[in-house]
């Protein structure tokens, strides 16, 4: 799915929300292993990535060629500041009504509204996908980022109090949300 759209930041500076391009695909990680070391909101550690440039190009290129799947990207004067993309929870009938969102932003670019603007461009794009309702999940400690989910619509359905666990041995509550799209 293609997504093209310039958007103005808090402190001025403009940033371009597009596809990634099999060209961002060693950035694209950088950035990931980046954002996955800055905080331990996000599902997976730095170190159990086992993607490749290859792998990711290939990923960048088939979610710019889907129907119905999409990541976008936040450029910044050419420097990937975040992503997030909207992922097909199942292709069973019963579920493909349903799609995953996920986001992550560099550290030195939060709160000058990226979070926002990809969440919405991935809610757009959701929306155009078909899909009725959109889900993620969010550790209960993020309040900033379960403040933006609900101020866009989300709300909350679930809570798992042994969500995460994390390598120091303790205890990440998770939260389910969904946006209904219909």
């Amino acid at each position: 799915m293609e997504y093209f759209k310039k958007i103005k930041l808090k402190d001025g500076r403009e940033c371009v929300l597009r596809n990634g391009t099999e060209k961002d695909a060693e950035p694209v990680l950088a950035v990931f292993r980046l954002t996955h070391e800055q905080t331990d909101f996000l599902l997976t550690y730095a170190d159990e990535n086992s993607f490749t440039a290859e792998s990711e190009a290939k990923y960048l290129k088939e979610r710019t060629e889907s129907e119905n799947e999409v990541e976008i990207i936040a450029d910044i004067n050419g420097s990937i500041a975040g992503m997030a993309g909207i992922d097909l929870y199942g292709k069973q009938e019963k579920i493909r009504h349903r799609a995953e969102f996920g986001i992550s932003i560099d550290r030195a670019y939060w709160g000058l509204g990226i979070g926002r603007a990809l969440t919405e461009a991935c809610i757009e794009c959701a929306g155009k996908a078909g899909y009725r309702q959109l889900e993620l999940f969010v550790v209960a400690d993020n309040i900033k980022a379960i403040r933006l989910y609900e101020s866009v619509g989300f709300v909350e359905f679930a809570r798992n109090p042994r969500g995460h666990r994390l390598r120091s041995g303790q205890w990440q509550e998770l939260l389910s949300m969904r946006l209904e799209l219909d």
